[in-house]
């Protein structure tokens, strides 16, 4: 029986690892096609979607119950996003799950697209949000995730915020509401990067202690490595998993690297509002594609 059980614990780590590959690889491609869309705009920002690319890609093909056939599914799981600028990330991983054509990524901040810059929940479907000023999807997923305990349905509302957007008081205005609402079904993850526009958050305005400063607000806070694909994935499933355990919104700190995955792109605020040009964007594919190889031969 020992034996059996053994076998079957390596059964399941094994698969466990080969999705995680597969999840790696989905990662990378959502990387190169981020390079490709900013090159082809010739406008937008770098730093944070390159960041945050393996959260986005653990939510969109692995954690969210949703379907890109059937966008307003009704119960699907709500994933709002605060800090639009970030979109391409979000619009390289819908398309790669099937919500539009992947040709219609290099349309990004074109006239007419429906991938704008900041993103327009009118224009395209499977957007929950349209964002703009930041801080505001923070009370947005309030909102929703109150709506669905006044409806008595159970998904999740997921809300993905910047560190730089803890500098603004609306943020901690909704995590008081979604505290005192008693609002488990709500699920932020803050991209701990450091940087914003003008330069690193911590020179800018400290948002320390952090940690302190969510639990004060009567949340329950994790942290992970947000570029360890296998930790994204471990610790999003252990916070749903302890979801109804509760009756405290969860707050994940994602430590990321902005323009993660590019040597010269990696922890420089510089490249927070720019996007590559063409030199730069060859040299950025390149980088991938060599990433991408070791994925493929890794065992």
């Amino acid at each position: 029986m020992q034996k059996k059980a053994a076998k079957k614990e390596m059964i399941k780590e094994a698969s466990s690892e080969i999705s995680i590959k597969k999840l790696e690889l989905t990662a990378n491609k959502i990387r190169q096609d981020i390079i490709k869309m900013l090159f082809a705009a010739n406008s937008g920002h770098t730093a944070g979607p390159l960041g945050m690319v393996e959260i986005f890609t653990a939510l969109y093909f692995k954690i969210l119950k949703h379907d890109p056939k059937n966008p307003k599914l009704e119960d699907r799981d709500r994933l709002i996003l605060s800090n639009g600028h970030i979109c391409p990330v979000q619009y390289a991983c819908m398309a790669n799950s099937g919500y539009f054509p992947e040709k219609e990524l290099l349309t990004l901040r074109k006239i007419n697209t429906r991938l704008q810059g900041h993103p327009n929940r009118l224009d395209l479907p499977g957007l929950e949000n349209s964002s703009g000023p930041l801080a505001q999807g923070s009370s947005i997923a309030a909102g929703i995730a109150l709506a669905a305990k006044m409806d008595r349905k159970d998904y999740t509302v997921f809300c993905l915020m910047s560190d730089g957007e803890h500098q603004e008081g609306q943020i901690w205005e909704a995590l008081m509401f979604a505290g005192n609402k008693k609002l488990n079904n709500f699920i932020g993850i803050i991209d701990r990067n450091n940087i914003q526009i003008d330069g690193y958050v911590e020179d800018i305005m400290s948002i320390e202690p952090l940690r302190q400063k969510l639990e004060a607000f009567n949340c329950n806070v994790y942290e992970m490595n947000g570029n360890d694909m296998k930790e994204v994935v471990v610790t999003l499933e252990n916070v749903l998993k302890n979801r109804n355990k509760t009756t405290r919104p969860s707050i994940i700190i994602a430590k990321t690297v902005p323009g993660k995955g590019i040597s010269f792109m990696e922890n420089k605020y510089e490249w927070h509002g720019r996007p590559p040009k063409k030199e730069e964007a060859e040299a950025a594919l390149k980088e991938l594609q060599a990433e991408r190889e070791i994925i493929i031969n890794k065992r």
